[in-house]
């Protein structure tokens, strides 16, 4: 599908403001990680893209280095600490590990009272023990090599009150939360920890989502979905992208413990 509204930004020209750094990508094989990963490449970062997806990702490393980029691809559980630690441990044998974005997560509809403990337990195991292991690894790291900086992508579910997301708003919440704790208790280590808070983001995910629950009314359910934002679209992959590029250079070093909301006016424009 295709999506409506102003016209987007052209891409930025590529200047180098990750030149030599190394990161890490959860969740980098599609969607939002997908572009991220791509982004940092093109910046001149050496990327690692960690996802349980070992193909998928395996052919993001590949179209990234295709285009001139240094990328490798790991396969890893996030939410399972054994996993987390060996692929970590792998990555930073060889090289110090700058960046880290959490990106991976998993989505859930549903009250609180059609959400079952499976589906809570399975939420929160991806959403939010993934990112407390990974960033628990990294810190360890990072303090041990001068610093870092550590993004994680949340959500506005997070911090609004968004209908049937109970347990995803929940996780998000807390990302939110994990975020702030690191960025305080990091301070004097030269650790930055920020969020990225989106709204709708056009991904595969989106367009795999109308196909399951409104098959034949994709179009329609689109156009919906889009003009719930009030700028008019959703956003692009590419546009969080940019953003994490920027909160994960030096331009933006007087930046931690913040959630920067993505959401086309979401919060402030609303009605």
């Amino acid at each position: 599908m295709t999506p409506k509204g102003p016209i987007e930004p052209a891409e930025t020209p590529a200047s180098g403001k990750l030149a030599g750094r190394t990161a890490i990508v959860t969740g980098g094989a599609s969607g939002i990680g997908r572009a991220i990963a791509t982004a940092f490449a093109r910046e001149g970062a050496s990327v690692w893209i960690v996802d349980r997806d070992e193909p998928l990702g395996v052919a993001a490393a590949q179209e990234i280095a295709a285009a001139g980029g240094a990328a490798e691809a790991r396969a890893c559980d996030v939410a399972d600490g054994d996993s987390v630690r060996r692929v970590f441990g792998e990555i930073a044998a060889h090289q110090r590990v700058e960046l880290l974005v959490n990106c991976a997560g998993i989505a859930h509809v549903g009250t609180v009272t059609s959400t079952t403990e499976e589906d809570f337990d399975r939420i929160l195991r991806v959403n939010v023990r993934g990112v407390f292991l990974f960033m628990q690894t990294a810190v360890q790291h990072m303090k041990q090599h001068g610093g870092g900086v550590i993004l994680n992508i949340a959500s506005i579910a997070g911090s609004a009150g968004l209908p049937n997301r109970f347990a995803y708003s929940a996780s998000k919440g807390a990302v939110l939360a994990m975020t702030l704790s690191v960025a305080r208790d990091c301070l004097r280590d030269n650790i930055r920890c920020n969020a990225i808070s989106p709204a709708r983001i056009h991904t595969p995910f989106v367009d795999a989502f109308l196909r399951e629950h409104y098959p034949g009314q994709e179009e329609a359910m689109f156009a919906r979905l889009e003009q719930a934002q009030p700028i008019g679209r959703m956003g692009r992959p590419e546009e969080v992208a940019a953003l994490a590029v920027f909160l994960c250079s030096n331009d933006a070093s007087f930046i931690t413990g913040a959630d920067i909301p993505f959401d086309g006016g979401f919060f402030n424009l609303r009605g």
